[in-house]
């Protein structure tokens, strides 16, 4: 019986902490962010795919979770939330430098070739695939990524978005609509 009553005093604890930050005690604050600093940065991993990138929007994310402290709602859970602030703060790092970004896509690891196939030839078709992914618009990238790419449930994408899992249906589809015609444009047909 011992299991129970632990489980509804770390309950109890973690809520007292939620609220603790809530109200902003920065002690709250610090063990907040250790408990999930990598869960944040894995997140923004999947998204900007490059890692110094991602530990600096990690941090940026995290200056602008304790900003925000007051309107954090601790019936709602931290983790959503902290998703929700990561992906807005890739996104509004993706708009801020497409370009120099773009470049930085294209360099992103691939995976090895598949059996069979001449190596040569499948680099270079991930290659123009990884560039058109990068011209993608950001919105329509990020839904791409998180929901087609790194397979996450639609339903943790929409919740990281901030929009509705129709929405986030629709962005994959138009994201994949537009990937198709920029690839039989540059001459591959998917």
């Amino acid at each position: 019986m011992t299991g129970g009553s632990e489980q509804g005093n770390n309950d109890r604890q973690t809520q007292e902490q939620l609220l603790a930050f809530r109200h902003g005690n920065v002690d709250a604050f610090e063990q907040l962010f250790r408990l999930h600093q990598r869960a944040v940065y894995r997140w923004i991993l999947h998204i900007v795919r490059n890692p110094a990138e991602a530990e600096d929007l990690t941090l940026e994310t995290f200056v602008r979770i304790y900003r925000a402290h007051a309107r954090f709602d601790p019936a709602r859970g931290f983790e959503g939330w902290a998703r929700t602030i990561a992906t807005h703060a890739a996104l509004d790092w993706m708009r801020s430098s497409r370009a120099e970004r773009a470049l930085r896509f294209e360099t992103m690891e691939d995976p090895p070739a598949p059996a069979g196939i001449d190596a040569a030839m499948s680099a270079e078709i991930r290659a123009r695939i990884i560039r058109a992914m990068g011209r993608l618009p950001p919105k329509l990238r990020i839904a791409a990524l998180l929901a087609g790419v790194e397979e996450r449930p639609h339903k943790e994408v929409a919740q990281a978005l901030d929009i509705s899992v129709a929405a986030v249906k629709l962005r994959v589809f138009r994201a994949v609509r537009l990937l198709k015609r920029d690839l039989e444009g540059q001459g591959i047909r998917p």
